[in-house]
């Protein structure tokens, strides 16, 4: 079967689009390699009751030196909204696997803890993702260096960070 992105390029190229061909194809694959990369991430993380939302979270607090951190440096570091991070909490809390503390310092602020029970999640969730998904994403190896280099950039331009130096 032909490819529907490169006969949808054909089309565009046809009537006159040229110009924005090259783009559109490359907008149109992201897009249906993300539904892809999506499902399959989805598929993972269903036996374990989270989104890749919320286990990005329980990640976040299990890389963190304490297994805390305030809810804003939760959305800051995530590059989400806030009323997301208080959603995602919500529903780890009522599942157990974080709990909210006041912070010692500042009375405004919410810590996040990772409970046990989310650490035990977020590590069982690791290891099938990294056994179905990451660790065999659908490309060559040697194709993973200069597609991050690509999407690094096109974040970069986008606003998701300054720094020039990256490790791909």
């Amino acid at each position: 079967a032909a490819d529907p992105i490169a006969v949808a390029r054909d089309e565009w190229e046809r009537r006159g689009w040229a110009d924005a061909a090259p783009g559109m194809a490359a907008v149109t694959s992201l897009m249906r390699a993300q539904q892809i990369v999506a499902a399959r991430v989805d598929a993972a993380l269903k036996p374990f009751g989270v989104t890749f939302a919320r286990y990005e979270l329980l990640m976040l607090l299990t890389f963190s030196r304490k297994g805390t951190l305030p809810m804003k440096l939760i959305g800051s570091r995530l590059q989400v909204h806030p009323t997301s991070v208080t959603n995602a909490v919500d529903r780890l809390e009522s599942a157990g696997l974080v709990r909210r503390a006041p912070h010692p310092s500042d009375r405004r602020a919410t810590l996040i803890e990772l409970t046990g029970d989310g650490r035990e999640l977020a590590m069982e969730a690791t290891g099938k993702l990294n056994a179905e998904v990451f660790g065999n994403v659908g490309l060559p190896g040697d194709h993973l260096g200069p597609l991050l280099q690509i999407l690094a950039g096109m974040r970069r331009d986008a606003g998701d960070f300054e720094d020039g130096a990256g490790r791909w």
